[in-house]
């Protein structure tokens, strides 16, 4: 039997004759209608709510927040049906959408273009969101975490705050889509560093697919509350990006129901592998390591103790972080990555310090080989990960440390499963 793993843009063939294939359900999740109808019906039934375009009649400044480049949201379909439904209810509002960046780099003009077609990006006003800027910022008092909350004042200062998005396993939020569209989406810099703090990242609640008794998710879901995010509209994709399902309605009731019917196609039980072979989706989320973090946290959940993670991610922009990529080039060993983070306080969190604090994490207790482009070699060698030119030759190195008995998985794409971790 053969399994196709996504690698950029495009696909690995690979003999799966002699591994478990672990895979979301959304594989094979048949929908009849259309991805446009899904979208439309789910704005038609909102859950715990009116109607947007109900929302929209009597408010003049309305902000969309939407994802950044990083996400492979279907945006040339849903954000062309939301503002179609807004101007419903009030053809001449004005609007404005919001790249939620995060502490993401900022999307350029031609990602726009790429991500939402040149009418869209040639016709309406686009703000992207620039988490350093300070002035940019508006301060809503604290987080339940202590730390303070400063929104982009585009998403404050407007009469209508909603958002669009996708809802798929997240590796410490739980699950991405709804709250997370204002934090991290459209929050300075200081507030994200204090959510993702040292403490919270190592908490056993901040892990895929869980939100109760979650320190992130609760920080979150406050500060969509104090923004007074009214409306969502969270898709969720299958792994050809399309959309399978669709949520809107209330910000907090909308997201719970997408989060279940998320977790009930995305749940896979781990096997305590000697080896994990996956993926982080292709294109556009494998364009970095720092975002292929993600997938190597569900081999992770899938491996034997000292089983060894296969990960393979184009990384056609590298690193993605600079200080992500200085942190591990600047020390000795993960390990000493991994001891200095836990002890920074949450007030003097650093520029990518949960990506690196869970990476070294993996990187402690896992053998690593990352199967990318070849420009990515010195790269990976400077952060102790093992650069492999193939996924062949991965394997069979891993196969050589492991013996020809060892229990092999396959994770296709690792973004978008929640393992139930062997005992």
């Amino acid at each position: 039997m053969k399994v196709y793993l996504p690698y950029g843009k495009e696909k690995i063939e690979l003999d799966s004759d002699n591994a478990t294939v672990l895979e979301s359900k959304a594989k094979t999740y048949t929908v009849e209608s259309s991805q446009e109808d899904i979208v439309r019906k789910a704005l038609n039934n909102p859950i715990g709510s009116p109607k947007v375009s109900e929302l929209a009649k009597d408010k003049n400044k309305i902000t969309i927040i939407t994802s950044d480049h990083t996400r492979p949201v279907p945006s040339k379909i849903t954000p062309p049906i939301f503002l179609e439904e807004i101007r419903k209810g009030n053809p001449n509002a004005d609007i404005t959408i919001l790249i939620a960046t995060g502490f993401h780099r900022e999307t350029t003009r031609e990602e726009m273009i790429d991500k939402f077609g040149e009418e869209i990006v040639n016709n309406e006003k686009i703000i992207v969101h620039k988490s350093g800027v300070d002035e940019d910022m508006v301060e809503l008092g604290k987080l339940p975490s202590g730390g303070t909350l400063l929104l982009n004042k585009h998403a404050i200062n407007c009469d209508l705050l909603v958002s669009e998005g996708f809802i798929e396993p997240h590796f410490f939020a739980g699950f991405s889509g709804g709250r997370k569209s204002v934090l991290p989406g459209v929050a300075s810099q200081k507030t994200v560093f204090a959510n993702h703090c040292s403490k919270f990242i190592a908490s056993e609640h901040s892990r895929t697919g869980l939100l109760d008794k979650n320190p992130i998710h609760k920080d979150m879901k406050y500060a969509a509350e104090k923004a007074n995010l009214k409306f969502i509209l969270n898709v969720v994709i299958d792994a050809d990006k399309k959309v399978i399902n669709a949520f809107a309605g209330d910000s907090v009731k909308a997201h719970e129901k997408g989060c279940e019917f998320v977790k009930d196609i995305s749940s896979i039980d781990g096997i305590g592998a000697d080896i994990v072979i996956t993926t982080n989706g292709g294109y556009p989320l494998d364009q970095n390591i720092y975002q292929s973090v993600k997938s190597m946290t569900a081999a992770e959940a899938c491996a034997a103790p000292d089983g060894i993670i296969i990960e393979v991610s184009r990384c056609n922009d590298g690193h993605g972080g600079e200080s992500f990529y200085e942190t591990f080039k600047n020390a000795e060993s993960p390990k000493e990555v991994e001891d200095k983070i836990l002890q920074i306080p949450m007030s003097e969190t650093l520029a990518d310090q949960w990506e690196s604090q869970i990476l070294a994490r993996i990187l402690v207790r896992h053998k690593v080989f990352f199967v990318a482009d070849e420009e990515n070699k010195d790269i990976l060698k400077d952060m102790h990960i093992e650069y492999s030119p193939s996924i062949h030759q991965a394997i069979e190195k891993a196969i050589s440390i492991k013996g020809k008995d060892a229990k092999i998985a396959i994770i296709p794409d690792g973004v978008s499963v929640i393992v139930n971790k062997k005992n």
